[in-house]
């Protein structure tokens, strides 16, 4: 007899029932139909800071915005109102001549100084119909020769009317250091018969527009002269005359 030996194979049942456990990931679920459903991570919220408030330039910027209109407001009244008097007034300048020019003493001092003494008599005529000048107090009127200054004298403190002429005669004294060149270089100019001499004005003066009486100005002036002689109680001759004046505020 022979053995036969038999290998038993597992049968497979086709027809047995799936397994219980369904193959779907942890944490998962399954819908109604029993498909699964895959379920996502919670997610990690980050807070968001609301953005900064902007600056506040507005209350700034309007106020700029006033103070320049207010400032162009101001100079347009300012520029109106200078425009309108001078239509109304007519400013214009006065005017000065030098009338005669003496000479009461030209010396040399022991101290080798230079004395001098002039007496000038100038011109002064307001064309204005209706400006008045006051002349204050402080005036100055001096003689130069090239850069040395000769004799100087005070001017006189009055009121010139709307379209008035004054007459002034102003004493002019004064001692210069370096006499002897001095007088030696005048005496040369002299031989030439023409000495340039410089009449300097330097007035403070107020303004009267009708009744209003405005603030101080000055009036700066230049008379350039050319006399044939510098001798002590003759008369001199002026030969060229040359006058500008203006206004400083």
């Amino acid at each position: 007899m022979t053995d036969h030996q038999q290998r038993i194979h597992p049968v497979v049942d086709v027809e047995a029932p799936a397994p219980s456990t369904p193959l779907v990931p942890h944490g998962s679920a399954t819908s109604e139909k029993g498909s699964p459903i895959l379920q996502r991570p919670p997610q990690r919220t980050i807070p968001v800071r609301p953005p900064p408030p902007p600056r506040k330039r507005s209350c700034c910027c309007k106020c700029i915005c006033w103070t320049v209109s207010l400032i162009v407001v101001l100079l347009i009244i300012l520029g109106a109102t200078i425009g309108i008097l001078y239509l109304v007034f007519r400013p214009q300048l006065p005017k000065y001549s030098i009338d005669s020019l003496r000479i009461s003493d030209l010396r040399l001092n022991f101290d080798m100084t230079l004395y001098a003494k002039f007496d000038v008599k100038i011109t002064a005529n307001n064309p204005n119909k209706k400006i008045g000048i006051y002349y204050e107090k402080g005036g100055r009127l001096s003689v130069w020769y090239t850069n040395s200054k000769l004799c100087e004298g005070s001017l006189p403190k009055f009121y010139q009317g709307h379209q008035n002429i004054t007459k002034l005669e102003v004493v002019l004294t004064g001692q210069t250091q370096s006499g002897s060149t001095l007088m030696s270089a005048l005496q040369e100019q002299q031989q030439t018969g023409q000495i340039p001499l410089d009449l300097k004005v330097h007035a403070p003066v107020a303004v009267k527009l009708g009744k209003l009486k405005m603030r101080k100005v000055k009036i700066l002036g230049e008379c350039k002269l050319v006399v044939d002689s510098l001798s002590a109680n003759n008369i001199i001759s002026i030969k060229a005359s040359n006058c500008k004046f203006r206004l400083k505020l």
